[in-house]
């Protein structure tokens, strides 16, 4: 059964973040806050973690679009090919903060997402889910977590969260409410905007 870890955003508890890193780093699957919906994550080097994501999931690895959620743009040059400056502007303007970027991936992509011609970054606007990709050392592969009712999409109450999914995941992190929209979605891999979902994020900087 998963830990249930609460989490104060203004000042997330070190040692906790250490617990939760140390969860991620052997594999864990923990679901914790940005600054959006509640994220499903794991460490990005670790296939058995994936597949467990994928399974969850109910899709193939290798088809997944899922979001490599970073704590800044350093990481970027690691995953995603040379970008004009253009397009780093508008990362700039825009991260942190509740956008998915789809960028054009390089050669070194993890090997689970080796074939992906692009991958999507997050950069959330959010403490305690920076403080644990610092934690990691390297990005958290993350995804949305979704409810199947028709009306809420998205749950919000942690509480809620860790009953559905305490036995599908190791770390179900309380860091209060969740918002309900998810992030907006921009395709920036030719150098064009392009909107692909329209969520929490403000159109108006593109």
């Amino acid at each position: 059964m998963a830990e249930f870890i609460k989490l104060y955003e203004e000042n997330p508890n070190p040692r906790q973040i250490e617990r939760v890193g140390e969860v991620l780093r052997k594999g864990g699957l923990v679901i914790y806050p940005t600054d959006t919906v509640y994220g499903l994550g794991c460490d990005i080097s670790n296939t058995k973690a994936l597949q467990r994501i994928a399974r969850i999931k109910g899709v193939k690895l290798e088809k997944a679009n899922w979001s490599f959620v970073c704590a800044d743009l350093s990481n970027l040059s690691d995953y995603v090919r040379q970008i004009d400056s253009s397009t780093f502007k508008i990362l700039k303007r825009a991260l942190p903060g509740p956008y998915t970027f789809i960028l054009p991936g390089n050669n070194n992509l993890p090997k689970d997402f080796k074939k992906k011609k692009t991958v999507g970054i997050r950069v959330p606007d959010n403490t305690i889910a920076h403080a644990l990709v610092k934690e990691l050392g390297n990005p958290i592969v993350s995804t949305s977590i979704r409810d199947e009712d028709d009306i809420l999409e998205y749950t919000t109450d942690p509480e809620l969260i860790y009953e559905k999914w305490k036995n599908l995941v190791d770390v179900v992190i309380d860091g209060g409410y969740g918002g309900n929209i998810a992030s907006t979605v921009v395709d920036l891999s030719d150098g064009v905007p392009e909107v692909i979902r329209e969520g929490k994020g403000s159109l108006d900087i593109f």
